[in-house]
């Protein structure tokens, strides 16, 4: 049986909870269109509510998610378990009345693959599908053989680690529908002549591999130039992200259509990149999932410059002490932009106990905001195509 690929009419989502439907669900919904899913790396939950709004608006679908090192079985850096998170979004999610929207794990890494690893891994696993986990992304790229012999060599453990997995995964899952996504090259590795962008070779060998271990991917993420979080430039001043290598990741898809290989490609680190160029250039189709995370980060902190500078000196204070030591030549803003992610678990009690006019104001630019990503992705009226697809009628 395909892994991520069972489909069953009853594992959607029951209309008076509007709780997440599957990931594989949306993602093979869009296959050959035009379009790209927002995932939403929703570090703050209060801008959930935000985005389910334009997404119900412009009748998008959405993937909402958090990685292992935003959200474990200690609550990550932003203080949230899979349990609390899963209910914060399905919370927001009532109170829009939205449907079409997935609840994805997101780089569930495994940094060195021991068995302790892989099974301390496996109880994050776990608590995400006890939480209502519709989907999951599994990175093993860190862990490559430099010394394979072939490309096989070199991804064995990768192959190795994702398989068993995917496996636990659909142990867990018990028959029921869900995304996977896969990793192959590492989101900004670098040596000595910059980033190390996947090759169509491993792409293909990557997924051939897990197919002949009974693992089918919905998507691949792939090391294609970007990175995670902020761009800056010598002067450690933000700049826009316009590393994304648009043919390099033209031909792996390419590639993979040419194996006959039936898997989408995810775009990690899409923050900071110009919306416009995501509008006119991305190879919309080729990349069907796009994830957007820091970004959503930067909208609370601005509002919170204004609404509630108090809060947010304080958390510029504890970021800059914790980590200016650590940071030795670099200017403050390019320390605390880097940072105060780590300052949300820090102040989570007094992050989510801000009045209402700036909640208010937090869930109105996020609405905004998203507005213009799911018009840059292509991705108004694609709730409605994946509810016809699927032969179902949800809100």
């Amino acid at each position: 049986m395909r892994e991520g690929c069972i489909h069953r009419s009853d594992d959607f989502m029951n209309a008076k909870t509007y709780g997440p439907i599957p990931g594989s669900a949306i993602l093979k919904g869009i296959a050959g269109k035009k379009a790209i899913v927002m995932a939403a790396n929703v570090r703050i939950a209060t801008v959930a509510q935000g985005i389910f709004q334009a997404a119900k608006d412009t009748d998008s679908v959405v993937f909402m998610e958090l990685a292992r090192s935003e959200c474990d079985l200690k609550g990550g850096y932003t203080g949230m378990t899979p349990s609390d998170f899963s209910k914060k979004m399905q919370e927001a999610a009532q109170k829009v009345k939205f449907g079409t929207w997935a609840l994805h794990a997101d780089h569930i890494t495994i940094k060195k693959g021991d068995a302790a690893e892989v099974d301390g891994t496996k109880q994050l696993i776990d608590a995400q599908v006890d939480a209502g986990y519709t989907s999951f992304a599994i990175d093993a790229s860190h862990i490559f053989n430099f010394e394979g012999k072939n490309v096989r060599e070199e991804l064995s453990e990768n192959i190795r680690v994702t398989t068993d997995l995917a496996r636990h995964i659909k142990s867990r899952m018990k028959g029921k529908e869900f995304g996977l996504e896969v990793e192959v090259g590492e989101i900004g590795r670098k040596d000595t002549d910059g980033l190390i962008l996947t090759k169509p070779a491993e792409a293909v060998e990557f997924i051939k591999a897990l197919n002949e271990n009974d693992v089918f991917p919905d998507v691949i993420a792939i090391a294609n130039g970007s990175t995670h979080g902020h761009t800056y430039d010598a002067n450690g001043n933000v700049v826009a992200q316009l590393s994304i290598d648009i043919p390099q990741t033209k031909a792996i898809a390419q590639a993979l259509r040419d194996n006959h290989l039936s898997v989408g490609i995810a775009q990690h680190g899409i923050t900071g990149t110009p919306r416009e160029l995501i509008n006119l250039h991305f190879p919309k189709g080729d990349i069907i999932k796009g994830n957007v995370g820091t970004f959503w980060q930067d909208v609370v902190f601005e509002i919170l410059k204004v609404y509630e500078p108090a809060l947010y000196k304080n958390i510029q204070d504890w970021t800059l002490e914790k980590y200016r030591p650590l940071n030795p030549g670099k200017k403050d803003n390019q320390i605390f932009d880097g940072n105060c992610k780590m300052a949300i678990k820090e102040f989570f009690k007094d992050i989510y106990s801000v009045d209402e006019e700036t909640n208010c104001a937090i869930r109105a630019r996020a609405y905004a905001e998203s507005l213009v990503f799911f018009r840059a992705f292509g991705a108004y009226k694609t709730a409605s195509l994946i509810k016809k697809s699927a032969g179902r009628k949800t809100p």
